[in-house]
């Protein structure tokens, strides 16, 4: 359904995890499209709403943590979710959040069987499900150690060769993705400095490769992430207009 007039210029709840993380270039666009940001931090103390009614929806951001861990905010953090759920309102999980929201919806997280990373830029494949309601970037950039099996009654929207479960819905307005397309230029700057420790894990490419591969295809994902965002925020979660498609060759 889509959402009501009223509902649209309320503000988007925004769940960051660490002191100097930022929502990056969704923000911007969320920005752009005439929300304002309420940013909180659960980590560093701050309280989530018992109710999203002032609210137009919420993004949870990744972070270094895991969903399981033992954390009194990371546990309260998951089973807050439940309030986006009970009242249907437009909900998006990045990298960690897509993961809480698999936990809060009884799926497991935990990292490969064989140790594998994705750290750097992976193939993506939508799924018949997801290609029916956009158009899907080719390649997208990751930076995490655990995967998250599929929910029960949750529908696969795309999915990778190393972690299957890449991007997901539940219900009308709950969406999940293992990727990251919130990263602007600075941010993956910083992300390839204080991560280089990580490159030597299996599967994860070095930091050139992260840099090199921004400049071929951050581009369509830029534009994906904006007609998601549309999709979640604007369309109540119908397909969205083709009026910025991707390219087969690598642009928009």
């Amino acid at each position: 359904m889509p959402a009501e007039a009223d509902d649209v210029k309320r503000p988007i709840l925004i769940i960051l995890h660490q002191e100097r993380s930022s929502a990056g270039r969704v923000g911007q666009i969320l920005q752009q499209k005439g929300f304002a940001l309420d940013i909180r931090r659960p980590a560093l103390g701050d309280e989530l709403p018992p109710t999203l009614e002032a609210h137009s929806g919420t993004i949870v951001f990744g972070g270094p943590m895991s969903a399981n861990d033992e954390e009194e905010f990371v546990r309260r953090e998951i089973d807050w979710l439940s309030v986006p759920l009970l009242e249907n309102k437009p909900y998006l999980g990045i990298c960690l959040g897509a993961q809480m929201l698999a936990r809060n919806l009884g799926g497991k997280v935990a990292p490969h069987h064989e140790g594998m990373t994705e750290i750097g830029w992976y193939p993506l494949k939508a799924t018949a499900a997801g290609k029916a309601l956009m158009d899907w970037p080719a390649m997208v950039y990751h930076f995490h150690r655990e995967g998250f099996d599929l929910p029960a009654g949750a529908e696969l929207l795309a999915t990778g060769e190393t972690y299957p479960n890449q991007a997901f819905r539940y219900g009308e307005n709950a969406w999940g993705i293992q990727f990251h397309g919130e990263l602007t230029r600075a941010m993956m700057h910083r992300w390839v400095v204080h991560g280089a420790h990580r490159f030597v894990l299996p599967g994860a490419q070095i930091g050139k490769a992260h840099l090199e591969g921004r400049m071929i295809h951050d581009h369509p994902l830029r534009t994906w992430m904006e007609n998601f965002l549309e999709l979640i925020f604007l369309r109540g979660g119908e397909p969205a207009a083709p009026k910025r498609q991707i390219a087969r060759n690598g642009t928009a």
